[in-house]
């Protein structure tokens, strides 16, 4: 069910590693990004839609990762947008002949498969470079492009709202993740992405991650502070003291830690 979490601002948060929907309401209908991952539960949010008789004017896709470029034919024909970088990578991963498939049999080891259709998979507009605002009919929506996780990255900040969406960023339960099969300096890209968030930080009530818990008031600069100390840990090949991995880890997130130790294999000299 959607929650709202600020003024005009609503959040459907889904059973699957609690990837998160962010509603935005405007003028003639609501903004929405990063919608979902399980047939159902897009439903669910079709059907909320339905009562607040808002139809869905426009989508965003924070970046290009299968689990934020999904989409439903009850949704609509709205416009879906990315970044320029983000919809190019989109291109570049779906000319592969076997792309779907491969989400496919994600799908099916995730136990959604067949939920929800691919044939609308990442069909969204990158923007013109240097796109400042989304264009739409609503409360004006900051784009802060980055290159942190994945190629064209961007958190939206909707302004007169004080809400911060993150994209893959700013959990609570997940570790940054860094994009290191496509960044010439995934540790340099990460801090500057953080530094653009601190930018905005005192202007932010409440933090939307791509998945795990909303996050209310001051907690924004308190997680870029501990996602900067992860991030300075691993370049300075220290081991970080984060509660979200290790014994410490959410119970069902123990496998964040796998992926740290991944992370640091990688990055080791």
């Amino acid at each position: 069910m959607l929650r709202r979490v600020a003024e005009g601002v609503l959040v459907h948060e889904s059973a699957f590693v609690q990837s998160n929907a962010v509603v935005v309401q405007g003028g003639a209908g609501v903004l929405l990004i990063d919608p979902g991952v399980t047939g159902a539960e897009i439903d669910c949010l079709a059907n909320d839609l339905h009562e607040l008789g808002q139809p869905v004017v426009a989508g965003f896709s924070t970046h290009p990762d299968w689990d934020h470029l999904l989409w439903h034919p009850r949704l609509g024909e709205a416009p879906r947008y990315g970044t320029a970088r983000c919809a190019d990578a989109v291109r570049d991963q779906l000319s592969e002949a076997d792309a779907k498939a491969r989400i496919a049999d994600h799908l099916l080891e995730t136990e959604v498969a067949g939920q929800v259709p691919l044939d609308l998979l990442g069909l969204i507009t990158g923007l013109p470079a240097e796109t400042a605002h989304l264009p739409w009919d609503g409360p004006q929506v900051r784009i802060i492009e980055h290159q942190a996780h994945a190629p064209g990255h961007a958190a939206l900040l909707i302004e007169e709202r004080g809400v911060l969406v993150a994209g893959d960023m700013l959990s609570d339960v997940l570790v940054p993740m860094f994009d290191l099969d496509n960044a010439a300096d995934p540790i340099g890209d990460y801090l500057a992405a953080l530094q653009l968030f601190e930018g905005v930080a005192s202007d932010v009530g409440v933090v939307v991650p791509g998945h795990g818990s909303v996050g209310g008031s001051g907690q924004a600069q308190a997680r870029i502070d501990q996602d900067r100390a992860y991030v300075l840990a691993l370049r300075n090949g220290q081991v970080p003291a984060d509660p979200r991995i290790g014994p410490s880890a959410k119970p069902g997130w123990e496998w964040v830690s796998d992926v740290h130790e991944g992370q640091l294999q990688r990055l080791a000299p």
